[in-house]
C-alpha cells in the first residue's frame, strides 16, 4: 500500500487549501480513509474520516469549515479546508484503514505528512 499526499502549503487566515491523498497497490480493500494532523508539541489528532460507504466524521474543531470526500474509482480522498485559522497549522497525515484480501487481517497505513501553515 502506498499513500501519496499533496496540497499543503502556506495560506493566510480565512484562506482555503485542498489536500489530496491517493492510495495505490493491490491485495487489499479500503475500509476508510482520513486525515489526521499534528501540531508542534501536540499529539496527532483526527481531522476527518470517510468510510467506503461515504459516511464521514469530522473533528468538532473543523466542522463547518473542512469537508472530506473521496473518489472510489481513483482510491483518492480529499480534504477541502476553508476559513483556515492559525490553529489549523500542522502537519497533515493521510491514513488508510484496510483489510488484506489474502488473510482478512486489518491494517492501518500512514502516508507522508504534508505541512499546512496558516499565518498572516
Amino acid at each position: 500500500v502506498q499513500l501519496q499526499a499533496s496540497g499543503g502549503g502556506f495560506v493566510q487566515p480565512g484562506g482555503s487549501l485542498r489536500l489530496s491523498c491517493a492510495a495505490s497497490g493491490s491485495g487489499f480493500s479500503i475500509v476508510r480513509m482520513g486525515w489526521y494532523r499534528q501540531a508542534p508539541g501536540e499529539q496527532r489528532e483526527l481531522v476527518a474520516i470517510i468510510t467506503s460507504g461515504g459516511n464521514t466524521n469530522n473533528a468538532n474543531s473543523v466542522k463547518g469549515r473542512f469537508t472530506i470526500s473521496r473518489d472510489n474509482a481513483k482510491n483518492t480522498v480529499y480534504l477541502q479546508m476553508n476559513s483556515l485559522k492559525p490553529e489549523d497549522t500542522a502537519v497533515y497525515y493521510c491514513n488508510l484503514d484496510g483489510i488484506t484480501v489474502s488473510n482478512g487481517s486489518n491494517f492501518k497505513h500512514w502516508g507522508q505528512g504534508t505541512l499546512v501553515t496558516v499565518s498572516s
